[in-house]
């Protein structure tokens, strides 16, 4: 495995990336001494290795189980339920750590569509979430899902489950209680976070306490860039134990790879992929609009445009405070790509190619969000982009998933010694979770 440390300098962007910072803090570091810059021959930016070893986000990286973790298989085969499916960004991850889904629901019919294509031996419900009964799953080992995060219009009045009716999650929630699983993960945007001042996420952990479970460690956010995916992009991610369970249980956040993938590692042949992408359909730029995208420098955006382009571009933005780095933005090749959006050409969100003058590709978007060649998405052009920048980036889903595996495998292996130790010695206490009840592709509408 050929990681960044098999080499002796870092990019300064990437140096950025690693650690959360801007470049603006780079250059206050470099003031007080603790950063010393290095220009290699085409003047770039670089950083020695050997002075960045403080940094934990560089340890964590250098003394990576990633090799080791790569291996987790599980103790059995686990039943796992997808919530909100998309276009199988998950769901692709968590099949590949070793998930054994019976059951996958989505909305959307064209990403449905592309399920089907790609899985004809998954059993795809498509529908809306509110009309479905779950309860004939009842027992399933996992249930994962990344709800959408509309607004929470109850959220913030009173705690507790009734408050999070009308929203998607309490759809997510509903499906934990018909199922009981022993283990959920639920993802969504960083944003989360801190919306409505914290009320929001503390509605959805009163609502998880309420249902019997605990959460394995506290809602993180990880970015996406340290788990083979060339994108800045990060998720919230919350996994969740049921209450008898969680004695039995060991959990840890996946390990960082020990490199950073960039733009060219997603679009070139090496050790992402081993071919370079693959040609496809994808949108293309008004005229007026290319010509002055022309203008835009690899890794630049509009700042880099001359000052009459930047006035006719920006038009009345010009004058705002913010910088908008999103709007006439152009990729570089030397680093990740920004985080994908459902569109490649909107104004305020440019993922323009770095090279030539164009919004990436179908497939190039499919590359920076790790989905394999192969995927097919369905559909038209419009709805193809948005089931690929709605989705989870598979090598991300990938590493949580093998953490979410080992979790199932330490639940598996401490419940079944406590039973053992039972048998041998007193009858057994220990709570029996509900056997999974017969698969079917059927579902009850719920009154």
């Amino acid at each position: 495995m050929i990681s960044m440390f098999d080499y002796e300098l870092l990019d300064a962007e990437l140096l950025a990336d690693i650690v959360s910072v801007s470049k603006a803090t780079l250059l206050k570091w470099e003031k007080s001494g603790k950063l010393q810059p290095i220009f290699n021959a085409i003047g770039k930016k670089q950083y020695r290795l050997s002075q960045l070893s403080d940094f934990p986000e560089i340890k964590k990286m250098s003394a990576s189980n990633w090799a080791l973790e790569s291996q987790t298989a599980p103790h059995r085969p686990y039943s796992s339920i997808e919530l909100f499916a998309g276009a199988g960004g998950l769901a692709i991850g968590l099949e590949k750590a070793g998930c054994n889904a019976v059951a996958l629901n989505e909305l959307d019919k064209h990403a449905c569509n592309t399920l089907k294509i790609n899985r004809p031996n998954w059993n795809i419900i498509e529908g809306d979430i509110r009309t479905l009964d779950f309860t004939a799953f009842n027992g399933v080992d996992f249930v994962s899902g990344g709800f959408p995060c509309q607004a929470f219009s109850y959220a913030g009045q009173q705690l507790g489950f009734e408050d999070t009716r009308g929203t998607l999650f309490f759809e997510f929630a509903r499906v934990l209680k018909e199922t009981q699983p022993k283990v959920f993960m639920a993802e969504n945007v960083r944003g989360l976070l801190e919306h409505d001042g914290g009320k929001t996420l503390a509605v959805i952990l009163s609502v998880i306490a309420d249902l019997g479970y605990t959460l394995s460690v506290p809602p993180t956010v990880l970015k996406a860039i340290f788990y083979q995916v060339p994108q800045k992009r990060e998720r919230l991610i919350l996994v969740g134990v049921r209450n008898d369970l969680v004695k039995y249980a060991t959990f840890s956040w996946p390990a960082p790879y020990q490199r950073i993938f960039t733009l060219r590692d997603a679009l070139k042949a090496g050790a992402l992929y081993p071919d370079d992408v693959p040609v496809s359909v994808g949108q293309a730029y008004p005229k007026n609009k290319k010509v002055i995208l022309d203008y835009v420098p690899q890794g630049g955006y509009w700042r880099d445009l001359p000052d009459n382009l930047q006035r006719e571009y920006m038009q009345g933005s010009y004058f705002l405070t913010g910088g908008k780095t999103g709007m006439a933005r152009r990729l570089s090749w030397d680093a990740p790509s920004l985080t994908l959006t459902c569109s490649p050409a909107q104004k305020q969100t440019e993922r323009c190619h770095p090279e030539e003058t164009r919004p990436l590709t179908v497939r190039e978007y499919a590359r920076i969000q790790t989905f394999p060649d192969d995927w097919q998405f369905a559909g038209p052009i419009t709805s193809q982009y948005k089931q690929i920048g709605n989705a989870v980036p598979v090598n991300l889903a990938w590493a949580v998933g093998r953490s979410v595996i080992r979790l199932l495998n330490s639940i598996e292996e401490n419940l079944n010694q406590t039973l053992h130790f039972s048998t041998c010695n007193q009858p057994s206490t220990v709570p029996k979770s509900k056997p999974l009840k017969e698969q079917s592709t059927l579902f009850e509408f719920a009154d």
